[in-house]
């Protein structure tokens, strides 16, 4: 845990310290568990994350502009799945930091060892959740194929995404094992316009697509929907280990206040249009580095300390959500969400140190 007086950039990022990132996994990890259990609740505004809908970004802006008792569901139901490209930013980000420099790098190896490190993180909860859904009413049935495309995490790739992935945030972990693959083939060391050119390829092929067709939901489900923030993380490291950003480290608290509160506006603005959608998400990495960057460091430990369990929390709130959700569904909103957060707060603890016990792969 960080304390008052250590250095948040005491590493090799002198503009976004490794205290910062993790907070920034903190709200992201935060923003997806309770979007995951608030868009299920009957009262809620679903959200526009895979195709777009005028009639829920309407609505959404009609509960913006008429609050009421349940406002906080409706917004992070509506928003809180932009926690993702917070988490593509950092991966791609954190790439770079890391192997950014290395001439040789075997994508063998590399692949392999990612897909070790996420099938660690990822078994655990799924066992956990199969047999807590096993025995919970409303059981999902699965399939043995699908199981073994979770397992693999070529699950995305497959016919009608949505349907066949349960639980359904297991997604991530086809999208990013497809996102490391990119990146060790395409992008490791390789000019900046290729990043570029990827964003801007992956934009056009989204576009294509009217805003409600299966094609664009296949896509989003995959890694051509992530490349905008994943691009931009990879980015921002390059302009780190330039230097170039180290200009910014003499901006005051309330600058960075200033800009989080520009970049929710143009988060909200920009989801209510089919043509300004597709580039919410670098609002949406603007405004959370911005966010960790007007706190006080002593301010921000507990959203480290959440960003540090963050993938113990990812694989382990499912299987909390299944439990919770009926205390909500029968009015008991608050307290359902109250209860579910607490217990996945506690759960993924415990995940956490099962975890750390499983053998880690090498590079």
């Amino acid at each position: 845990m960080t304390t008052k007086n250590q250095n948040p950039n005491n590493n090799n990022s002198p503009w976004l310290s490794r205290t910062e990132c993790a907070a920034l996994r903190g709200v992201a990890i935060l923003a997806i568990i309770l979007h995951n259990f608030c868009h299920w609740l009957r009262l809620a505004v679903k959200e526009n994350e895979y195709t777009f809908n005028t009639s829920k970004a309407d609505r959404f802006l009609h509960e913006l502009a008429s609050p009421d008792l349940y406002f906080p569901v409706q917004f992070v139901s509506f928003l809180g799945h932009y926690g993702v490209p917070l988490f593509l930013f950092l991966s791609g980000f954190g790439l770079v930091m890391k192997y950014g420099r290395q001439e040789t790098l075997s994508p063998y190896r590399f692949v392999r060892f990612h897909y070790l490190k996420l099938l660690g993180m990822m078994v655990t909860g799924y066992v956990a959740f199969t047999m807590m859904d096993a025995i919970t009413p409303g059981s999902f049935h699965f399939k043995a194929e699908n199981i073994v495309a979770q397992l693999l995490m070529y699950i995305n790739v497959l016919p009608h995404p949505n349907n066949i992935i349960w639980p359904g945030p297991y997604w991530f972990f086809g999208l990013m094992m497809q996102l490391y693959i990119v990146y060790i083939l395409l992008l490791h060391r390789r000019h900046w316009l290729y990043i570029v050119a990827l964003i801007v390829l992956c934009w056009g092929l989204q576009a294509v697509n009217s805003p409600e067709s299966d094609t664009l939901n296949r896509l989003r489900y995959n890694c051509i929907g992530g490349m905008l923030p994943f691009g931009c993380g990879l980015l921002t490291a390059r302009l780190t280990q330039a230097g170039i950003l180290d200009s910014l480290n003499a901006w005051k608290r309330w600058h960075w206040a200033l800009l989080a509160l520009a970049a929710l506006t143009g988060i909200i603005t920009g989801s209510a249009w089919y043509a300004t959608w597709y580039w919410v998400p670098l609002a949406v990495v603007i405004g959370g580095v911005a966010l960790v960057k007007a706190l006080p460091l002593h301010r921000m430990n507990w959203m480290v300390w959440t960003g540090e369990i963050s993938a113990a929390l990812f694989v382990a709130h499912p299987i909390l959500r299944k439990i919770f959700i009926p205390l909500s569904h029968r009015g008991d909103v608050y307290a359902g969400i109250l209860l579910y957060l607490l217990a996945s707060l506690c759960v993924a603890w415990l995940f956490h140190l099962i975890i750390n016990k499983i053998p880690k792969p090498r590079l």
